[in-house]
């Protein structure tokens, strides 16, 4: 008997979970999450014990309907079992409890697994045993109250993955007074979509992260809710029913997937890991495409109003600076939606298009051709041809898009999407461009279908189904050429997630800041990693190719060259000087292409690290791009090897800044703006 007993102990520890005074313990990595008698949970990061994140326990999965809104249940049970799925081997655990108010049952199901330390992964199910019809208004998970900052003037960093017209940064502060619903849904008449993931962090106790692990978006909030006057910030998950819906006696409601991390620094590792989870639920990242992280010019500089010869006679200048691709931009077209060439511009028609990339071709440079693919002109003889090809919201009204002037195709729609792929082959195959930057904050998501008729069951599959869309985009681009670029920009919103499969080079999409480029550029390294960044156009940050290179983007410019033709904004001009610095920062970029090296963002805290410094590790040398407006004293070079001695480099201005030992990595430095330092290995 005595062995059993002690058996029985011991496989409780090995499966990660065991009975505290009364309290279910359950472990993944530095995660422990204890339940209490009343199914409320409390969220601790082993990797800095000394520092609680929660202040105890909250009533962390609950349910709101007409009648009462149930929080606290009693714990009836527990049980576990070994699992094994597409996350590989874990644990499940299974916990059910009663609510007093009413015969309702709730079920919590956590999941960990060996391959992903630290996270937990929840399914919620509530069991109406009761006689009466239960109209249920919302749920909510993941609610947890965090500890913020004592010693710190910021009480938190934060990710916050949804998407504003605003343009807000994607990371950010939280400090008392702060609030951010974070809907993933459609959030202005542009705007919607992201990543359906929160972070925030503290300097001594490191972060929790919560999220959605459904293999399809879903019109869900993860608010930040910092009240002025609360002892600390507030993070959960919630969904309300836009209709009525009741749980009749008998039936079930499950929520959506959802997950619960911890971790140390900033959020890099917790994105890196949900974006790795996630590849077991069907996202998975294209494979790179070396063209796509080549440097470019685009044509923008010249706007809707570019003529062929002004793009023909600058592509001279183009390949003096070492740029090795030409973007046309918007205005080649004769409407949205009718993507033949304007006659206005293009007296010879298509077939002049296709001399103009012949053109761009002879410079040994490619071609890429704006796109805004779901875009359609009210005046478009498209629409004309297809009145019902249009998305209709519930008020029966098409989606429009202001900044456009348009509607909004249904992704779903068939002609819609045969369309989209010859004009895919058109562009191509007819013209013979080599990539397509897709564009457009509209594009990122759309509001639920009411039209009927767009081979969808319901009104939600149309923005769960628009990766679909650029799914069938990206493989017949990459069907005609293997080695086609696909960009995918959506204008400053948050990028979908569920999208993200679907292009081969992601980008800075119209920052508004040198922190925008350098945090997005964070972002997408820990989401994907072998995708290319490109930075965007360089004088939307007023030259800062520092933050764009320094960081492992692919640089861009959209100069506009004054022997060739006029801008209407004079930073756009290439004058002597900045053609020199253009030249000079291209070249290096060429040289190094650290865009294809491994970006270091478990070394450093974006946020509470001082000074701001990034690394990347290719081929033997360890690189970091420092910035500050003006910074003189001591930084340290993590992650080198402290078995070996380094040669430290000023690679901006090819300076030696002498030798450090990979054991005591201190290096006193000074300098304004920004630091290029590459350190590379000594040999014995």
């Amino acid at each position: 008997m005595k062995k059993t007993i002690l058996f029985f102990v011991i496989a409780i520890f090995a499966m990660g979970w065991r009975l505290t005074g009364g309290d279910v313990e359950i472990s993944s990595g530095n995660l422990r999450i204890l339940v209490n008698t009343q199914m409320q949970m409390k969220i601790e990061n082993l990797a800095l014990p000394r520092h609680a994140l929660m202040p105890g326990f909250t009533s962390s999965e609950y349910i709101v309907t007409r009648y009462f809104t149930a929080k606290d249940f009693k714990l009836t049970s527990t049980t576990h079992k070994e699992i094994i799925d597409a996350a590989g081997e874990g644990t499940e655990w299974t916990l059910k409890g009663t609510y007093a108010g009413y015969p309702l049952e709730k079920v919590v199901s956590i999941s960990t697994y060996k391959n992903y330390p630290g996270n937990a992964y929840f399914k919620v199910f509530y069991i109406n045993k009761g006689k009466k019809d239960l109209p249920v208004e919302k749920w909510v998970n993941n609610n947890y109250n965090v500890i913020p900052s004592q010693n710190d003037s910021t009480r938190f960093w934060s990710f916050q993955g949804s998407s504003h017209a605003d343009r807000r940064d994607w990371i950010q502060k939280v400090n008392p007074g702060l609030y951010h619903k974070n809907y993933m849904g459609m959030n202005a008449t542009d705007y919607g979509g992201g990543i359906p993931v929160v972070d925030l962090w503290r300097k001594d106790a490191g972060g929790i992260a919560i999220g959605l692990t459904d293999s399809v978006m879903r019109l869900i909030s993860i608010p930040v809710n910092y009240d002025q006057y609360a002892d600390g910030a507030n993070i959960h998950i919630s969904y309300d029913y836009p209709d009525n819906k009741v749980l009749k006696p008998g039936e079930t409601l499950s929520t959506y997937g959802t997950f619960a991390g911890v971790h140390k620094g900033n959020c890099f590792p917790v994105l890196r890991n949900y974006a790795d989870y996630m590849q077991t639920k069907g996202i998975k990242p294209a494979p790179p495409e070396n063209g796509s992280y080549e440097p470019m010019w685009c044509a923008w500089g010249y706007e809707r109003d570019f003529t062929v010869q002004e793009i023909i006679r600058t592509l001279p200048m183009v390949k003096k600076l070492g740029m090795k691709w030409v973007g046309i931009d918007d205005g080649f077209q004769q409407h949205y939606g009718d993507w033949h060439t304007n006659p206005q511009k293009f007296a010879g028609g298509d077939a002049e298009m296709k001399a103009l990339v012949d053109s761009i071709h002879s410079y040994g440079l490619k071609a890429m051709l704006w796109w805004n693919p779901v875009a359609v002109s009210p005046v478009s003889n498209f629409l004309k041809q297809h009145p019902d090809v249009l998305l209709i919201k519930k008020d029966g009204s098409p989606q429009y898009i202001t900044w456009w002037d348009s509607f909004l195709i249904s992704p779903t729609d068939s002609v819609a999407l045969s369309t989209a792929r010859s004009t895919v082959e058109m562009f191509l195959k007819d013209w013979g461009f080599d990539g397509l930057k897709l564009d457009g904050q509209n594009q990122n998501m759309c509001y639920p279908d009411y039209a009927g008729g767009h081979n969808i069951s319901n009104p939600n599959q149309s923005y769960q189904l628009l990766p679909v869309y650029f799914k069938d985009i990206f493989t017949t681009a990459r069907n005609i050429d293997p080695k086609a670029a696909i960009e995918f920009c959506p204008c400053g919103e948050v990028i979908n997630f569920y999208i993200m499969p679907y292009m081969n080079q992601f980008v800075a999409s119209d920052p508004e800041s040198s922190w925008q480029v350098r945090t997005r550029a964070l972002v997408y390294h820990a989401l994907m990693p072998h995708t290319a960044f490109y930075g965007d156009h360089v004088e939307l940050i007023n030259d800062d190719f520092a933050s764009q290179i320094g960081v492992g983007g692919v640089p861009g410019t959209k100069f506009v060259w004054p022997e060739i033709g006029t801008a209407k904004e004079k930073s756009l001009l290439l004058t002597p000087e900045k053609e020199k610095l253009y030249k000079k920062w291209i070249g290096l970029y060429n040289t190094m292409e650290l865009s294809k090296g491994t970006y270091r963002g478990d070394l450093y805290d974006i946020g509470y690290n001082y000074p701001e410094t990034h690394c990347i590790e290719k081929d033997g040398v360890v690189y970091y791009a420092v910035y500050n407006d003006n910074f003189n004293g001591k930084i340290q070079l993590k992650g080198l090897d402290p078995s070996k001695q380094y040669s430290v480099t000023d690679y901006f201005h090819n300076v030696s800044l002498g030798k450090v030992k990979g054991s005591n990595p201190s290096l006193n430095v000074s300098f304004r703006g920004f630091l290029m330092i590459a350190a590379k290995p000594v040999k014995k």
